[in-house]
């Protein structure tokens, strides 16, 4: 574990304040941290597909994301949702090859494509794993807004492109890496299901990260260290200062 942390704590300007580990580990919490956590597995997942819609393919290739998507967004906004057939329905669809063609002229398109398709799979996994803690401790699924950790996050991203790309591709990083120092630090404080289960995130997490990483250097073409540094302390005001309200990637605790 230390192993993987050890680069994620260098890359973020701050570790998690331990007030909102306090208010995170209370009992009456569980259930919104719960929900939140479930519901940022699915906006990763839909930001990655968004990335490789927008950047790396084709219409027909765009379909295919859509219609493998459709099944998760059917459910998030449907207010007769029943998660046990969701949950056996798509439980091995996440399995099957997902196989898109890269646009011509993006000479980074496959490597976006196979990277983020395994994000994709990766991150729908993971919100049907934390869909079905849910439902064993009879846990209702809200879908949630954008707090204002995301939306703080996203308003960094510049207007032009490639670097509206790059920017995006950042602050994937960076919310994923958030999102590894979280599980770590909560981990402990859990009960064994919870615990175990959070730790078995920490490796995909720190993957994904790096995977960001590496697609938006390579895209730029050479060193992004300022414009991280940039993100970086944006990232860390967020997560620092107080936020009114409580959920999985908010900032200190009011």
């Amino acid at each position: 574990m230390q192993d993987l942390l050890a680069p994620i704590h260098a890359f973020l300007k701050c570790e998690t304040p331990d007030s909102w580990i306090q208010t995170a580990v209370k009992p009456e919490n569980l259930a919104t941290l719960l929900i939140d956590h479930c519901n940022c597995e699915l906006k990763a997942a839909q930001t990655a597909m968004f990335l490789v819609r927008k950047y790396a393919i084709d219409k027909d290739s765009g379909q295919i994301l859509l219609d493998w998507a459709k099944p998760y967004e059917e459910f998030v906004y449907r207010k007769d949702r029943d998660v046990d057939a969701f949950l056996a329905r798509n439980s091995k669809k996440n399995d099957t090859a997902i196989n898109l063609i890269a646009k011509p002229g993006f000479e980074q398109g496959q490597a976006l494509i196979s990277k983020m398709v395994r994000l994709i799979k990766e991150e729908f996994h993971h919100f049907e794993q934390v869909l079905e803690i849910m439902q064993e401790r009879d846990i209702p699924y809200e879908n949630r807004r954008a707090g204002r950790y995301a939306k703080g996050m996203m308003k960094m991203v510049r207007t032009h492109e490639p670097a509206a790309m790059i920017d995006k591709l950042i602050i994937g990083a960076f919310i994923e890496a958030r999102s590894c120092e979280r599980f770590a630090k909560l981990a402990p404080f859990l009960d064994d299901v919870l615990n175990k289960f959070y730790v078995s995130l920490l490796r995909s997490e720190a993957r994904h990260y790096q995977d960001y990483l590496l697609l938006a250097e390579d895209i730029a073409g050479g060193d992004i260290s300022d414009r991280i540094a940039v993100i970086a302390e944006r990232e860390a005001e967020l997560i620092s200062s107080i936020d009114p309200e409580f959920n999985f990637h908010s900032g200190a605790p009011q």
